[in-house]
């Protein structure tokens, strides 16, 4: 199944948690977050933990696409739904990735 130890175990752990926070912190921890994701994914072995980290990246890096887009669309009153949809986007991301880890089972990613 699982070849990671409870030291990446804890870091993954801490990444979810800096993630979930980014939310009412304004994005500030998910910056912290995915440093350790960028960090952490090319040093274990494991592939259950590195699809987590890929996972956790992904969810950045497409939500600050989308935040921009969102910004841009606001200027015209759109995008305040976007950031609605974004901000539900961002939490189904995070407990489905948190509700895998929790059964260690790895994350789905694109080929």
């Amino acid at each position: 199944m699982t070849d990671s130890t409870e030291s990446e175990r804890t870091t993954l752990l801490i990444a979810y948690v800096l993630h979930a926070l980014s939310l009412v912190a304004g994005g500030l921890t998910s910056i912290i977050g995915v440093i350790i994701n960028h960090i952490k994914v090319n040093e274990t072995q494991s592939e259950f933990i590195r699809s987590h980290h890929r996972w956790l990246i992904r969810t950045f890096w497409f939500g600050v696409v989308w935040a921009i887009v969102c910004g841009l669309l606001s200027l015209i009153a759109v995008g305040l739904l976007g950031f609605v949809a974004l901000a539900i986007w961002w939490i189904y991301r995070i407990v489905r990735g948190i509700l895998s880890f929790v059964d260690k089972k790895p994350m789905p990613l694109p080929a």
